[in-house]
C-alpha cells in the first residue's frame, strides 16, 4: 500500500510543508457582505452530478528549472469520485472514489483500496468538496478567501486539518462570474513547486455514461 500511495501522490499535489504562497487573494478572507456571492457560485457547481470537460495540466518543478505538460479529458460526478483522462503525452487514466483509487495504463487495470489511510480519504473528500462547491466540507476544513469582478471570481483555501494539510498548503481556484464555471486550479507544493489545471469546453450531464461508470467500478 505504501508504493501505491505515494504513486497517487505523484499525481495529486504532494504538499508537505509548504508556505501559504504570497497572492493577493489571501488579503480578501471571505467576509459577510461577500458570503452571498460565494454560496451562489457553490450552488451553481453543486447543482451539476456530472461535469465533463478538457484539461491542462502543468507541473512546474522550481529546483530543476523544469515545466511538465499533460492534457487529456476529465469527469467530475458528485458523490461518485473524478476520473482524469490523460491523452498526452503518455495515455493513461485514473480513477479516484471515495476510499480507492483505480489506474488504466498499457491495456491492465489496477485498483488500489485505501479504505484504511485517512490521508488518501481526505485527499478525496477535499478534491469532491472542492470541484462540487460543497458549502459545508469548504467552511469546516478551509479557511477562505474569496474576491470577485465582473468577469471572474477567485476562490482560495487554506487547509485547517492536518491531514490535509499534508498534501496542499493552499488551493486557488478561477472561474467565470457569468457562469461559475470553474476555469483552473492551482496545488501548492513543497519548496515553491506548483501543480494548475486549466479546464476548458466543460458540458454538463445527470449520470456518467457506461464507460466512466466501468471506470469507477474497479
Amino acid at each position: 500500500m505504501r508504493t501505491k500511495f505515494f504513486f497517487l501522490l505523484a499525481f495529486l499535489p504532494a504538499l508537505l510543508c509548504a508556505q501559504v504562497p504570497r497572492d493577493k487573494i489571501f488579503n480578501s478572507p471571505l467576509t459577510e457582505a461577500k458570503r452571498r456571492r460565494f454560496e451562489a457560485i457553490c450552488a451553481v457547481m453543486a447543482a451539476h452530478p456530472v461535469a465533463r470537460g478538457d484539461f491542462v495540466q502543468t507541473k512546474t518543478i522550481s529546483r530543476l528549472g523544469r515545466t511538465l505538460v499533460s492534457r487529456g479529458v476529465f469527469t467530475i460526478a458528485r458523490g461518485e469520485g473524478m476520473i482524469w483522462d490523460t491523452r498526452s503525452p503518455y495515455p493513461s487514466i485514473m480513477a479516484l472514489g471515495k476510499d480507492y483509487l483505480v489506474e488504466i495504463a498499457g491495456g491492465k487495470k489496477r485498483r488500489m483500496d485505501a479504505s484504511g489511510n485517512m490521508t488518501f480519504v481526505r485527499i478525496a473528500e477535499t478534491m469532491s468538496a472542492v470541484f462540487s462547491g460543497n458549502i459545508a466540507s469548504l467552511t469546516a476544513n478551509f479557511e477562505i478567501y474569496f474576491a470577485e469582478t465582473e468577469r471572474s471570481w477567485t476562490l482560495a483555501l487554506v487547509p485547517k486539518d492536518g491531514a490535509i494539510r499534508q498534501f496542499a498548503a493552499a488551493i486557488i481556484m478561477e472561474g467565470e462570474s457569468a457562469s461559475s464555471a470553474v476555469k483552473s486550479l492551482r496545488f501548492y507544493e513543497q519548496g515553491g513547486d506548483t501543480v494548475s489545471y486549466e479546464l476548458s469546453n466543460q458540458t454538463y450531464a445527470q449520470t456518467l455514461n457506461a464507460d466512466e461508470k466501468a471506470c469507477l467500478s474497479g
